[in-house]
């Protein structure tokens, strides 16, 4: 009797749990706004209740506000640690740590059929690989993302991952799928968003969509080292509109508020050499002739060195070299070339690693921004 009183409790709670979001999203508007900014406690300031830790481990699948929860858990709060360690956490003062197959999950409501990003600060907190697994339902979308490889020597590092939404509410889970020896070992994530991607519309006269980099993931208002974009193979929907992440290693989205870009809102930063590219096909018309015109320069980030960035049109291909002390410089480039079919890929990558030039551990690269293609009358 007691056992049937439990799971009928259970399944109340989990009924008026949902019906309560439910209701609020649908009195808001008969459909979702246009979502960007923090999930549900997406930063985690609001703890679990004391009487449901044990030190950091959280008791309970309903215990972390607007969350549910799988297996091990720990909630984290920045400063001293246990074993003489001090945590930051860059983004705010709380973080969630998942442990081994551990998971979080939130329902979200959104508009079906369109395009979402998620933007979401990721950190390793152990010597051994970890890898943090994205996935939405109902769909197939999901994704493993290798997070062992630290970018911002502070901790900093923040990914994005897009999906495209296929019912009114969808679910959105953090999970690592890792076993390690240590059950605490696992990706701590500390800030969760949500953006809804518009539409693109090309510019006047320029056949590159999204050249200026202006339509992109959300961007973390307090705190940010850029924001890193996946390569294709884990990544079906391109958090970057329009263009491709056509490497090994991930790109950076930065932003005009926390760096120095050329101009508008946002560029892009390739930060880990050859295998740092991005790339985009357009129309052509083969035999017409063509000028390919970009700006390379680096992000006043205190990443320096003699930059090189390598761009192809077709078969033609331009180098365009930066002597850079990291202190915003840039400079235009611009390369004419003949299409070959109607179809034309352009592909942007850095030939050199470079790190800043008092952090050896934060890598960095040149920013390439502006790019556009006309046709040359």
């Amino acid at each position: 009797m007691r056992k049937a009183m439990s799971l009928l409790q259970l399944s109340l709670i989990c009924l008026c749990s949902f019906l309560s979001f439910y209701t609020a999203s649908s009195a808001s508007s008969a459909s979702a706004p246009r979502l960007d900014g923090l999930l549900r406690n997406g930063d985690f300031h609001l703890a679990p209740k004391p009487s449901n830790l044990n030190k950091t481990v959280i008791i309970g699948k309903y215990s972390l506000p607007n969350w549910v929860i799988n297996s091990h858990v720990e909630f984290v709060s920045g400063g001293p640690q246990p074993g003489g360690f001090y945590l930051a956490i860059p983004r705010g003062a709380h973080a969630v740590r998942l442990g081994n197959e551990a998971s979080i999950y939130q329902y979200v409501r959104v508009n079906p059929g369109l395009i979402y990003s998620l933007t979401f600060g990721a950190t390793r907190t152990c010597a051994q690989d970890e890898v943090l697994r994205v996935s939405v339902r109902p769909g197939q979308e999901s994704a493993d993302l290798g997070i062992q490889t630290l970018y911002s020597s502070n901790g900093g590092d923040t990914y994005a991952w897009a999906f495209k939404a296929a019912s009114k509410i969808v679910r959105v889970t953090f999970h690592n799928p890792g076993i390690q020896e240590d059950p605490a070992c696992g990706p701590l994530l500390d800030a969760i968003a949500i953006k809804e991607i518009p539409s693109l519309k090309y510019d006047k006269g320029n056949l590159v969509k999204n050249g200026g980099f202006e339509v992109g993931p959300h961007v973390f208002k307090n705190f940010s080292t850029g924001i890193l974009l996946p390569p294709r193979q884990q990544d079906k929907i391109s958090p970057l509109p329009g263009w491709i992440i056509a490497s090994l290693k991930p790109v950076k989205y930065i932003d005009s508020r926390h760096f120095h870009v050329p101009s508008g809102l946002a560029a892009i930063e390739l930060v880990a050499g050859r295998e740092s590219s991005i790339a985009q096909h357009i129309s052509t018309v083969p035999n017409k002739t063509y000028d390919l015109s970009f700006t390379v320069g680096d992000a006043k980030n205190g990443c320096h060195g003699s930059m090189m960035v390598q761009a192809y049109a077709g078969a033609m291909s331009i180098q365009v070299p930066l002597n850079s002390t990291g202190k915003g410089e840039f400079r235009m480039a611009r390369m004419r070339f003949k299409a070959t079919s109607t179809k034309t890929g352009l592909t942007f990558y850095s030939l050199y690693y470079h790190t800043k030039l008092h952090d050896y551990g934060h890598l960095c690269g040149p920013v390439l921004d502006d790019v556009r293609v006309v046709r040359v009358s």
